[in-house]
C-alpha cells in the first residue's frame, strides 16, 4: 500500500551551507523513498519559502508550525537524523501508532 511519509532530519546549522547540506540529505533520502513506490514529505520543503516571505516572525516556531500540520498528515516517518524539530516531528507519528523508519531499508517496496 502506497503512503505518504515524512522524511525528517536536522536542518538547523550554523552556516547557509551546512543548512543546504542538512536540506540535501533530506531530499536525497526523499528520493529513495519515492523509488519505492511512496510519496515523501519534507516539512521544510514546504516552510522554508512561506517563511522566507515573513517579515518580523519567530521563523523556528513559524517553520515548525507549517511543518507539524503537514507531518500530521503523514502516515509513516523516515528519520535520517535527530534534532530537536525532527524529534518533534517524530513524535507526531509515534504518537498515533504509525510507522517511524529509522532506514530507507526498512521501508516496504510498493
Amino acid at each position: 500500500m502506497r503512503m505518504l511519509i515524512a522524511v525528517a532530519g536536522p536542518y538547523s546549522a550554523d552556516t547557509k551551507e551546512q543548512r543546504k547540506k542538512n536540506l540535501d540529505a533530506m531530499n536525497d533520502a526523499a528520493s529513495e523513498v519515492y523509488k519505492l513506490g511512496h510519496i515523501p514529505v519534507i516539512g521544510m520543503n514546504n516552510a522554508l519559502p512561506v517563511v522566507d516571505k515573513l517579515n518580523d516572525i519567530d521563523r523556528y516556531n513559524s517553520i515548525m508550525e507549517i511543518s507539524l500540520e503537514i507531518i500530521d498528515r503523514c502516515d509513516a516517518i523516515l528519520m535520517i537524523g535527530e534534532s530537536r524539530g525532527a524529534n518533534m516531528e517524530c513524535d507526531v507519528i509515534s504518537g498515533k501508532g504509525l510507522p517511524v523508519y529509522r532506514s530507507v531499508k526498512e521501508i516496504p517496496l510498493v
